[in-house]
């Protein structure tokens, strides 16, 4: 298996060769030359399999460059239910991504049972695992650049903290995180994890990490790699819970369903989107935003128009506070015939802070068959859904669960089964479940009193020059 770039102006390689590089030369992000597909009979092959075989199945489709034992042996050491067991009682952990049924037809999908409470974990402890053997095998270093809007970044830096050989690098806004996200990350104290607050929003710390990124001789200088969702093996590893809440919600590879997917960087629906071209039988891929709704007025218009920090809102669903789709670039690739040419004419205009319409073009007239629907949620409609779940169910959501619950059951089409994604647990977000339900979220254990332990930061401008020179002297 090759990877090619949406931009079209890089050689193809192969996964070990983009596991640590993040974007590709040409600015753009690495694709399968081809998706691989899947059989019908490989489908009945894997309906009944646990976790960790569905991952291998899945991704041995992707990875070609790993023999199959040391994959098989990551996979397995990575999907455990010693690392996806938070303490959720009504949870079944052997299943590591249980489905939880609200009614006939209506599900959620369990993904937030790793160390950090959210469904980033499922892909970032399999990259931890992936850096590791392949940093062994080349007996090099890496120092991982990343940014976060809230999950990703504790996510990365419980799956690489100790890891020999690696430092992470994690940029977030600074006041912008939930208490519980800030505390998760900055106080973690091993000498490998550097956490940057950002003055301003998310984008200006996501343009900082492709601006170095861009930054060749840095790059290669400094050893940079990165975890964000740019990076091809975490997407890949998103695929496979597709296929497992495919199978525990349907009797039958015959059914189609609908997955409702919180959106705000693409990464997370953009794996479903992978899925479904590989033949997994999804109907309807349903894009739920909140008041930051760029994604979803492309779909309702044609139109992809960037907003700049002054016009990105704060929200009660943070993660999702994001206005520039890294992931968006993969899809629209596809949605264009994969011609480079045409992302690069696209992309030249969005970096300049400008926007691309496909309203009355071939390609508007050939979104229809990517089955993509989309929606936003506000604050309000948030509060509602949490209360109602509660109130009827017994179940309470995090506030971005509640955006995908909210635009999913307004936007699926009639008599397709509904599977919402989960973002993360509630006591991420205690403050809004406070305020919907007048009560606070319980959290594991092992996370009482998250917010009192001592926290370690450096605040930063939004600099680049600055960021670098802090990179250049914390890396030997």
């Amino acid at each position: 298996m090759k990877y090619i770039s949406t931009r079209g102006n890089a050689p193809s390689k192969n996964f070990t060769e983009i596991l640590l590089g993040g974007l590709a030369p040409d600015g753009g992000l690495y694709l399968p030359e081809q998706y691989p597909q899947v059989t019908r009979a490989e489908l009945d092959a894997w309906r009944e399999l646990p976790y960790a075989d569905l991952a291998f199945a899945v991704l041995s489709k992707f990875i070609t460059d790993i023999p199959a034992a040391d994959l098989k042996a990551i996979i397995s050491k990575t999907y455990t239910t010693a690392v996806y067991s938070n303490g959720r009682a009504d949870s079944d952990f052997t299943q590591i991504t249980p489905l939880r049924t609200l009614e006939p037809g209506v599900h959620i999908l369990e993904l937030s049972n790793g160390p950090t409470l959210a469904f980033k974990d499922m892909a970032m402890q399999l990259l931890g695992n992936l850096f590791e053997y392949a940093l062994d095998k080349q007996h090099a270093e890496l120092n991982i650049l990343g940014a976060t809007s809230g999950d990703t970044g504790s996510a990365a830096e419980y799956a690489m903290r100790g890891k020999r050989g690696i430092r992470v690098f994690m940029l977030s806004p600074h006041g912008k995180m939930s208490g519980f996200q800030r505390a998760q990350m900055y106080s973690l104290q091993d000498p490998n994890i550097f956490n940057i607050a950002i003055n301003g929003m998310f984008d200006d710390a996501q343009d900082m990490v492709k601006a170095i990124s861009n930054d060749h001789a840095f790059k290669a200088k400094y050893k940079i790699g990165t975890v964000n969702s740019i990076n091809w093996a975490r997407v890949s590893a998103q695929v496979v819970y597709y296929f497992k809440g495919y199978f525990v919600a349907t009797k039958s590879n015959d059914e189609q369903v609908a997955f409702s997917v919180p959106s705000g960087n693409f990464g997370n629906i953009c794996a479903g989107h992978i899925a479904r071209m590989m033949g997994l039988p999804i109907g309807q891929l349903i894009l739920a935003t909140n008041e930051n709704d760029v994604l979803d007025e492309f779909f309702r218009t044609g139109v992809y128009r960037p907003r700049d920090t002054k016009h990105t809102y704060e929200t009660s669903s943070p993660s999702m506070d994001i206005s520039k789709a890294s992931n968006f670039e993969r899809f629209v690739f596809d949605l264009v015939g994969r011609d480079g040419a045409k992302v690069r004419e696209f992309w030249s205009k969005v970096d300049k802070g400008g926007a691309f319409d496909i309203k009355g073009t071939t390609y508007w007239d050939a979104l229809p068959k990517f089955g993509f629907s989309s929606g936003k949620s506000t604050h309000q409609d948030r509060l509602k859904t949490i209360r109602e779940l509660w109130e009827e169910y017994g179940v309470m959501v995090d506030t971005h669960t509640a955006d995908g619950l909210m635009v999913g059951l307004e936007q699926r089409r009639p008599n397709l089964p509904l599977i919402c994604l989960e973002t993360a647990l509630p006591a991420k977000f205690a403050e809004t479940i406070q305020e919907a339900l007048g009560r606070e979220p319980e959290r594991p254990a092992s996370l009482q009193g998250i917010e009192k332990l001592p926290q370690r930061c450096e605040l930063m401008d939004a600099d680049v020059v600055k960021l670098k020179a802090f990179i250049a002297a914390n890396a030997p």
